[in-house]
């Protein structure tokens, strides 16, 4: 199975983003998946926006990136676009950060109005760092989201099936693009030369 980073883009601990990066991480841990966790929010803040990718914290993220076969990213959307905290994230990545890995956008939000931001705001920026793939994103309005009593999010059964529908379509192009991967590795095994 892939290794897979699941990455929480809200700056706030309780918020929907992170309520949606859990039960994408339980959803692909049931699929057999290794998966890794980011919450950008717990990254220090001065080295975060001063690109210290020395730091120990920053450095130790940028390597769940490289490892990963796979990458969620979970956003909430503000004033049509997502996170800051996202971007400045992504900006720490090298240009090809995201070079062979299958991507899916997630994101949550007050309004469908901003579902275009997926598409028109997120998509490129993670096409633009090599993605191998990205997926058809997903979208959740925020008040399909809520606790039960324990504090566990709770999704509109709609809305959950949907995201689930969205979370295995990431895997099985995960599962398609390492297939394909490891058949074009074999074409290119050399033979030893007998003499």
């Amino acid at each position: 199975m892939a290794t897979i980073l699941t990455v929480s883009a809200s700056p706030s601990p309780a918020s929907k983003s992170a309520a949606t990066r859990r039960l994408v991480d339980e959803r692909l841990s049931a699929l057999g998946h290794r998966v890794h966790s980011l919450d950008a929010r717990d990254l220090p803040p001065e080295a975060l926006l001063g690109a210290d990718s020395a730091h120990p914290a920053i450095a130790a993220a940028l390597d769940l990136f490289e490892r990963a076969d796979g990458v969620v990213v979970v956003t909430p959307v503000y004033k049509a676009a997502y996170s800051g905290l996202l971007k400045t994230l992504l900006d720490l990545l090298p240009q090809t950060g995201l070079a062979g890995k299958v991507v899916l956008p997630l994101a949550t939000g007050g309004t469908t109005a901003h579902v275009l931001a997926i598409d028109y705001a997120l998509r490129p920026v993670l096409s633009s760092l090599g993605s191998a793939q990205v997926v058809q994103g997903y979208f959740l309005l925020d008040r399909d989201i809520t606790r039960d009593p324990e504090g566990r999010a709770v999704v509109a059964a709609d809305s959950h099936a949907s995201l689930a529908r969205a979370v295995d379509r990431f895997a099985e192009a995960l599962a398609l693009h390492h297939r394909e991967g490891s058949e074009r590795a074999e074409d290119y095994v050399l033979m030893p030369v007998s003499g």
